[in-house]
């Protein structure tokens, strides 16, 4: 039979040796609680109350109710014993009990064991008191202990509360005062029960080959020593938010064979001074005690930004500090050979320059959100556990995905189970999948919000209007399903499914704002007037055509000239250009959207026809898809939008960037006055501190 799993090997099969039974306080609680529950028992068969010397005499002379009397010289106390007769006159409110063995007493104070010994003999002489007199003198021992058990009680509390907010300093754990300055890392090794392995990692194909050859330089050193090869000292892992950083240093902890620390970078930042230097310089000394071994510093942001970049504004010493000690301790005049530092962060951009060098992190590796093939490998691991139709086309569900993030699809597969099960169905079909789409990007359906007939028709018209203007421009994103039932903040919807690409040209710009601002101008050609509706929509066309002319130097006026500053490094109250050029800059986004607004215009009134039935199908029905719109305008001329920006053999083969699916949800309700919602930077436009994310709405 195999030894249990912590019981070590050496032993042999043999059982170890139990250790010593050491001393707990708890003990020393428990005693104590113990005396002073035998002294209540003991003491629980006698009621006692305390009365003058003149109703003592009273009850010795007049009522004859006393039986026995004890005289404590010491005390210049005397205690009488009561008859039952008395007692129940006496204590007739109390726990007294005769039948129980219950005894009542009397105590007072006295002047002297003299004068109360003549009292006693003048007693007996006219009969009033016949019963056993005793001289007693107190135990000083007993005195003394009643005497320190007040301070005894208060000395073990706070020890007790000494303990408690320690957390157990002593013993090299714990949250306590005393444990402030030790480090909060967690350690998994390779006895852990829950492991993540590269297995479950789906996707990341080259970030998992740069990080597996760390652990296979961990695993077998030799391979790479004998070339003259040092391992990395450490690898940041950049990328947006959901893209599968903690997952990777996941696998890493269960693919390595070796000790590994885990924290966050909030953990060294603390309201005492020196903590985080402290926590730092702990957390490496356990990690030189297990070399060869791993840390994982979760969101290094927290810890590892750039000093002295808000110094006019008052700059945080003790986290500057914190960092110092971190740049120390991973390359200063000490070394750490064997102990690699992994880190992972979505704002790099504002790391400091002395901790991304060479010597610290040598990789950078960059973990991109997932392309085509990669979405469809991240969805089978997830609905590995989901009970899925047998025609599932998962490669479709990914086309359907594009600019989602592993957590994101995580999250549709969650979803759409939950719609299965919410109506009862024993298996997840494609149906659920596109609701569970539909639910996260646009929100929930609100069938029961109340809209007037004039409402109604205005936001079909609007609807129709992008949807006529996108199908007909070249680079038009590809529509699939429009929608006036109001999901979310918006009253209105719109799915496309736009081309992946890193490179985007200035056409595809110019189309994309030229079919944003079709909803405004079906308004205008064909109701007579605008609305708040497009609110969305204009904002995500100013972005778009001021990123052109400030960003990207696709400007007549203006070309090849960026002022986008990457480092983050200009002042945010100062503008890099003069306002002679910042007018200039205005009146080209003005043109711009002003020709795209125009030609808008034009299509529509050329496919007027068109977008009336499509307008009337949307209010009719509620909701149209791509085979309604291709039956009214027949099928796009345009196969391959690449092709005719680049030609077929030119064309490079471009990898999938992160470009979210432009989804328009317009019509904003003008009567509450709800604010516009924000959005996302247009394709490729750099966006400061601002991971890609999925685009929500448009």
């Amino acid at each position: 039979m195999p030894l249990p799993p912590n019981i070590n090997s050496n032993f042999g099969g043999k059982q170890p040796k139990k250790n010593p039974v050491k001393f707990n306080l708890w003990w020393m609680y428990a005693i104590v609680l113990l005396f002073l529950g035998g002294i209540f028992y003991f003491d629980n068969n006698t009621v006692t109350r305390q009365v003058s010397y003149t109703e003592f005499e009273q009850y010795v002379e007049k009522d004859h109710g006393i039986t026995k009397i004890i005289v404590f010289s010491d005390k210049r106390q005397v205690e009488g014993y009561l008859t039952d007769s008395l007692a129940q006159v006496i204590f007739k409110a109390t726990n007294f009990k005769p039948d129980q063995g219950v005894q009542a007493r009397i105590e007072t104070n006295i002047s002297s064991a003299d004068k109360i010994s003549e009292k006693i003999d003048q007693w007996r002489q006219t009969g009033a008191f016949n019963g056993e007199v005793e001289y007693e003198q107190s135990s000083p021992l007993s005195g003394i202990i009643w005497s320190m058990l007040p301070f005894i009680l208060l000395v073990g509390l706070w020890i007790f509360l000494m303990r408690k907010m320690s957390g157990g300093a002593n013993g090299g754990g714990g949250n306590g005062i005393f444990s402030v300055g030790k480090s909060k890392a967690m350690l998994f090794d390779k006895d852990n029960a829950d492991k993540v392995t590269f297995r479950d990692v789906a996707g990341l194909s080259e970030a998992k080959t740069e990080i597996e050859e760390i652990v296979e330089f961990l695993k077998n050193p030799s391979r790479y020593t004998n070339l003259g090869g040092k391992i990395p000292k450490g690898a940041l892992l950049v990328g947006p938010p959901g893209t599968g950083k903690t997952l990777l240093a996941k696998a890493v902890a269960g693919e390595a064979d070796v000790p590994f620390f885990s924290m966050s970078g909030s953990d060294f930042v603390e309201m005492f001074v020196g903590v985080g230097a402290s926590r730092v310089r702990d957390l490496f000394r356990q990690a030189k005690e297990k070399a060869p071994c791993i840390v994982f510093i979760d969101e290094i942001d927290a810890v590892g930004r750039a000093r002295g970049r808000n110094a006019g504004m008052g700059a945080n010493d003790e986290r500057e500090n914190t960092l110092n000690q971190l740049l120390t301790e991973m390359d200063g005049f000490g070394t750490n050979s064997g102990v690699i530092i992994l880190a992972a962060t979505n704002r790099a951009d504002i790391l400091d320059k002395a901790l991304m060098r060479a010597g610290r992190f040598d990789r950078q590796i960059y973990v991109d959100l997932p392309d085509l093939p990669d979405r469809v490998e991240i969805f089978k691991v997830h609905l590995r556990k989901i009970k899925t139709a047998p025609d599932l086309d998962i490669e479709m569900l990914a086309r359907q995905t594009p600019g989602f993030s592993g957590a994101d699809i995580a999250n549709v597969c969650n979803e759409a189970a939950l719609i299965a099960a919410r109506h009862d169905k024993q298996e997840v079909s494609k149906e659920d999948f596109n609701a569970a789409v539909d639910r996260i990007i646009g929100g929930l359906e609100k069938r029961n919000k109340i809209l007037t007939d004039d409402e109604k028709k205005s936001i079909a018209v609007h609807e129709a209007g992008h949807a006529t203007v996108s199908w007909h421009l070249r680079y038009g994103n590809p529509l699939v399903k429009v929608t006036i039932v109001p999901r979310g903040k918006a009253l209105g919807a719109a799915w496309y499914l736009p081309e992946e690409r890193q490179i985007v040209p200035s056409q595809v710009l110019l189309d994309d704002i030229c079919s944003l601002l079709g909803g405004r101008a079906a308004e205008e050609v064909f109701l007579g007037h605008i609305s708040t509706g497009a609110a969305n929509d204009l904002e995500r066309v100013t972005k778009q055509a001021y990123a052109m002319v400030a960003y990207y130097g696709m400007s007549e006026k203006m070309p090849n000239i960026s002022y986008y500053d990457s480092t983050g490094q200009n002042n945010i109250f100062t503008n890099p250009y003069s306002d002679d050029r910042a007018r200039t800059i205005d009146q080209e986004v003005s043109r711009i959207i002003s020709e795209q607004y125009e030609r808008a215009k034009a299509i529509l009134r050329q496919y007027a026809e068109g977008h009336a039935e499509l307008a009337k199908t949307l209010i009719t029905r509620e909701v149209i898809y791509t085979e309604d719109v291709e039956r009214i305008f027949g099928p796009r001329p345009w196969t391959s939008r690449t092709d005719e920006l680049f030609g077929e053999k030119e064309m490079p083969k471009l990898s999938s960037g992160p470009v979210p699916p432009p989804v328009d949800d317009d019509e904003t309700d003008a009567k509450k006055d709800e604010q516009p919602v924000a959005d996302a930077p247009a394709p490729d436009q750099p966006a400061d501190d601002k991971p890609s994310e999925p685009e929500p709405k448009s």
